[in-house]
């Protein structure tokens, strides 16, 4: 078999700026190539090729979402569209046989990911969300420092945030403030990566409770463009400390993509767990038994940096783990892997628990 037909053959259905990095991803992964790209607007399919740098001899283009679904040549297809369309196309793909990598946030309630997921599996295909960050070896490395009792021991404090001050273009016209569109907003967009980091630290645990904080801001169509929420872990006392956790999400702050764990021995923060300052490294910083010194003028220690080299982009190395699953699936190798569509429910389930605080004016949901 020659090398462009063992990959995995990717099509991408919809052109959003997201859309144009999976692109660039797909060409770097070694097991995958993109094979096609699809826009209801042929033209404008047309252009991500030309503006892409993209090869049109090898790249197909299709004006429309069916005809990627339907090419028998993809064996994969990624999804950038809005979230109100996930379930429709995803449902769709998943019955051609396509394999189904979806962006994030999965849908606009657990039920529709449900659907989503339920089809994948009676069809026999991977499924999995556009959480890059947990590709990247940074994230095993802290995993790693996690259960290491001597290092940060009982996790019993995590702070995530993760914000951006758009144009007011973006606030007024962006595809993620509307209503009809994207219902879950900043939430969804943003918050998905904060909530999702939580469960990552309590090895996806379900928290007992969420509260949003009464900070919700809300645009004219009723989205949330900037909210703050409290998930609580009460163990049992046998099992150990109870663990909070504070996350903010917003569109009306800068940029910050912060992350901090606090266990009984150490802490741990990174401010761009989200996106990597560079793409060819990342750095987290440790600290263990800090205590004041004489007079409380300064620290006994000072952080540890930790520098964690990568090969490849996270984004790539996203496509390259999920294509080494399609090919296994494809040469009945392997089963679709659960645990990618495990994580993705669990973490819709906290957006949601959000959500239900929200609309039920910052009121605790039991989970």
């Amino acid at each position: 078999m020659a090398e462009t037909e063992a990959r995995v053959r990717f099509g991408i259905i919809g052109c959003a700026n997201i859309a144009r990095k999976l692109a660039r991803a797909i060409n770097l992964a070694p097991n995958s190539i993109l094979h096609a790209i699809g826009s209801r607007s042929i033209e404008k399919a047309k252009r991500f090729v030309t503006v892409n740098g993209l090869d049109p001899q090898r790249v197909k283009i299709y004006g429309s979402y069916e005809q990627v679904v339907e090419d028998p040549s993809v064996d994969a297809v990624y999804m950038p569209l809005p979230t109100s369309l996930h379930v429709h196309w995803a449902v769709m793909a998943a019955r051609n046989g396509k394999h189904v990598l979806l962006e994030k946030p999965t849908a606009l309630d657990v039920g529709e990911l449900d659907r989503i997921v339920g089809a994948c599996e009676s069809n026999g295909v991977q499924f999995m969300d556009g959480s890059m960050w947990l590709h990247h070896p940074r994230t095993a490395k802290m995993k790693d420092m996690f259960f290491d009792s001597k290092l940060l021991g009982d996790v019993n404090y995590i702070y995530s945030t993760s914000t951006t001050s758009p144009s007011p273009e973006f606030l007024e016209s962006d595809i993620r403030v509307k209503g009809n569109l994207d219902a879950l907003g900043a939430l969804g967009d943003l918050g998905w990566y904060c909530l999702g980091a939580v469960l990552w630290a309590k090895n996806y645990q379900l928290p007992t409770v969420v509260t949003a904080l009464p900070d919700v801001t809300k645009n004219s169509d009723g989205v949330i463009i900037s909210c703050s929420a409290s998930i609580q872990y009460k163990e049992p006392a046998a099992a150990g400390a109870t663990t909070n956790a504070i996350i903010h999400c917003s569109f009306l702050s800068d940029t910050s993509m912060d992350l901090a764990m606090t266990g009984s021995g150490g802490s741990l923060n990174l401010d761009d767990f989200i996106i990597p300052h560079r793409e060819s490294s990342a750095s987290l910083e440790f600290t263990k038994g800090a205590k004041f010194v004489d007079l409380h003028i300064g620290w006994n220690v000072k952080p540890e940096k930790v520098v964690v080299n990568c090969e490849l982009p996270q984004e790539a190395l996203m496509i390259k783990e999920f294509a080494r699953l399609v090919a296994g699936i494809r040469t009945s190798v392997l089963l679709p892997d659960r645990k990618w569509p495990e994580i993705s429910r669990k973490t819709q389930m906290l957006v949601d628990a959000v959500k239900k605080s929200v609309d039920l004016g910052c009121e605790p949901v039991y989970l």
